[in-house]
């Protein structure tokens, strides 16, 4: 189990967070709504890379008995 992280950490990842959705928005302009599309489109276009480069076994779920998950 992972520890918790300290306040000055998650205060940290929040003004990095702000950094970067003010640097989205700068990027498109200063529009709000044009950030959102162009990063659901960034995602989008990482999730089709990602899938490629996955084996197509491991989509489809195939185990080979090499490695065994936990089940209950």
């Amino acid at each position: 189990m992972s520890k918790p992280q300290s306040t000055s950490n998650l205060n940290s990842d929040a003004a990095s967070l702000d950094a970067a959705a003010d640097q989205a928005i700068a990027a498109c302009g200063g529009d709000a709504r044009e950030a959102v599309k162009a990063l659901l489109i960034a995602n989008e276009f990482l999730e089709r890379e990602m899938e490629e480069r996955v084996s197509r076994g491991y989509i489809r779920g195939v185990k080979h008995g090499r490695f065994s998950t936990y089940s209950g």
